[in-house]
């Protein structure tokens, strides 16, 4: 029995539960989402909802968000829908519309949704709005889904 083996073994058989596992393993290693101050504040399988609040030092030249914070808050929502079946799942491309503006301290929620998962590849629609429920921007993540568990290294 190999280590993925072993693991798989003591892993919960509720979908939602592992979902959740899965998650809080990925989330204690995400270093760069806990940098942005991007939070997760719920998972299911193939979905995933996170928010993140514009700061000062997020802004451009023209005092709204850069789109690379945009991008990034995105982009983790994707990799926490894609990996919420607790299969190590990376992204093989992805692309952003930006849709309005958001300013310092608007809090921003992005909302990922699995469209297609079929074999070792998905595709993902990550929608992110503000405080009032404009909408911001608007993502399409496909992932592929590589080898080993991300609870592997779960304590």
């Amino acid at each position: 029995m190999d280590t993925n083996d072993a693991v798989q073994a003591t892993l919960p058989d509720d979908p939602q539960a592992l979902a959740e596992l899965a998650s809080q393993s990925m989330y204690d290693k995400d270093t760069a989402s806990q940098a942005l101050g991007i939070k997760l504040t719920s998972v299911s399988p193939g979905e995933a909802v996170m928010t993140m609040t514009v700061r000062a030092d997020m802004l451009n030249g023209h005092k709204t968000c850069h789109g690379g914070f945009l991008f990034s808050l995105a982009d983790s929502a994707f990799a926490f829908a894609c990996n919420s079946r607790n299969q190590v799942t990376v992204a093989s491309g992805c692309s952003i519309d930006f849709l309005a503006p958001a300013f310092e301290d608007d809090v921003l929620t992005a909302t990922a949704t699995e469209y297609s998962l079929a074999g070792r590849t998905g595709i993902y629609d990550v929608h992110i709005t503000n405080q009032t429920g404009k909408r911001v921007a608007v993502f399409r993540g496909r992932s592929y889904r590589i080898k080993g568990l991300v609870t592997a290294g779960h304590d």
